[in-house]
Order: C-alpha cells, then structure tokens, then sequence
C-alpha cells in the first residue's frame, strides 16, 4: 500500500519534458505538406518542449507559418517550450512578408 502512495502519476513522464522533440521542416511546405507536419507536431508537443529546425525551408505557405504559431501557443498553454531553430532567409522573407514576425519572435533562435 505504502508504494502506491509513493508512486505519483506521471512520474514516469518528466524525463520526456525535459528534452527537446527536433522536427525538421522540409524544403516546402504548402497543403500537401501540412498533415504530415501537423501530425508530428502534434505528437510533439503533447509530450514536452519542441524544437523544429527550419534551415532547409525553401517556400512556407501562410497556412504553414500559421500552423507553427498555433502549435507554439500550445505547447505554452502546456507550459513546454516551442523554438523555431536556423530558419531559413526564405523562411523569414515570408514571415516578414505576412507581417507575423511579432508572433515568431519569441521563438525564432538563429
């Protein structure tokens, strides 16, 4: 009886929150993409901080960029990290372009 006191839930779960899921992003990403990316991400996120490496992106749709700031204000409300690593120049030429570069900000690590 005493262990089942001692055993919390989720304990086994912690190690998992403390290393980063990496997702790369492929050379485009448009509506053909956006499930694939979508179903990891969502994987990701739900079992702890995400990094998703950005360096190989050629052409993001707005959809694309938009699907990214969604899953970071998920993983915040999960209170798990979310960081957009070397995105691309074309990457940040849409990002500037569709004006989102206050909501990519605090994610966005060179």
């Amino acid at each position: 009886m005493n262990m089942a006191k001692e055993r919390t839930p989720g304990a086994g779960h912690e190690m998992a929150h403390q290393e980063a899921s990496a997702i790369a992003l492929p050379e485009v990403i448009d509506l053909d993409a956006l499930d694939a990316i979508r179903d990891k991400l969502i994987d990701a996120v739900e079992d702890g901080a995400v990094t998703v490496v950005a360096s190989a992106v050629q052409r993001v749709s707005t959809n694309g960029l938009l699907m990214l700031i969604s899953a970071a204000e998920t993983a915040r409300r999960n209170h798990n990290e979310f960081a957009v690593d070397a995105p691309s120049a074309a990457m940040l030429a849409a990002i500037d372009r569709l004006g989102l570069g206050a909501q990519f900000s605090g994610m966005m690590r060179p």
